[in-house]
């Protein structure tokens, strides 16, 4: 897990948008150099690099980085849709994630376990993550996402304050339905049953719709600058969060 936790102080891999800077990404009196760029007013003259000066006849500044604690958090949705699958619930995926992110803070970073939230609501979750956190935190949220199918706002905020991760819990049946004809079918958040048929047409618009709902809540993710991928309910959870990190 030592990667990962090299990744958040490098902000690694993670969506930059347009304004929003990286949170993590300090420019300080650290020792790793970044890059070199163009003198702008402000920047520390110690910095300047003379001989890339002398090379391109305009002053340019060293860029360096600087390892710095972090402060660690992580959401896991145990809501109802998050128990269910056709072999393990995704829930027990989403705590193995949870598990390896913990298990990535060194000995001088912060670790905050945010008070259960019962019944789960993302909204709420988020919310508290606001409050408790300070800006440039690297947060973990695993979830389906089902709360926030409307709202982008909130992830687009919680995006410009932390070092967002997601994983987005895939549908048991991303695959397709395995039902057809009449059936009588429970919504798992409310309950509620059901009487539907399923034929041809249903079962192809099943898997179109659940499809194009997961790719575009990935899509709406990176526009937020989170760093997301997929969380399948019989994924290791310590790879599922590494292939967000793009960590073989």
């Amino acid at each position: 897990m030592h990667a990962i936790r090299q990744a958040l102080l490098r902000a690694k891999r993670r969506p930059q948008r347009s304004g929003s800077g990286s949170p993590l990404q300090y420019r300080g009196d650290g020792f790793e150099f970044v890059e070199l760029r163009e003198y702008v007013p402000g920047d520390d003259v110690r910095r300047i690099d003379w001989a890339a000066t002398a090379r391109t006849g305009a002053l340019q500044t060293r860029v360096v980085l600087e390892d710095v604690a972090l402060t660690m958090c992580a959401i896991v949705d145990d809501s109802a849709s998050m128990r269910g699958g056709k072999r393990r619930a995704l829930l027990e995926s989403a705590k193995e994630a949870a598990r390896a992110w913990y298990a990535a803070a060194d000995g001088v970073d912060r670790v905050v376990h945010l008070e259960a939230v019962a019944p789960f609501d993302l909204r709420r979750a988020f919310a508290i993550a606001r409050a408790a956190l300070p800006r440039g935190s690297a947060l973990l949220v695993v979830s389906d996402f089902f709360d926030l199918a409307q709202d982008g706002e909130s992830i687009l905020d919680l995006g410009l304050r932390f070092d967002c991760t997601a994983l987005v819990a895939r549908d048991p049946w991303y695959e397709g339905l395995p039902l057809r004809g009449f059936v009588r079918v429970r919504d798992a958040e409310s309950a509620a049953h059901t009487e539907l048929f399923l034929g041809a047409r249903e079962r192809r618009r099943y898997l179109q719709a659940v499809r194009h709902r997961e790719g575009a809540l990935l899509e709406r993710l990176a526009e937020a600058n989170w760093r997301a991928s997929v969380l399948k309910e019989d994924d290791d959870g310590a790879a599922a969060l590494a292939r967000a990190f793009g960590i073989a």
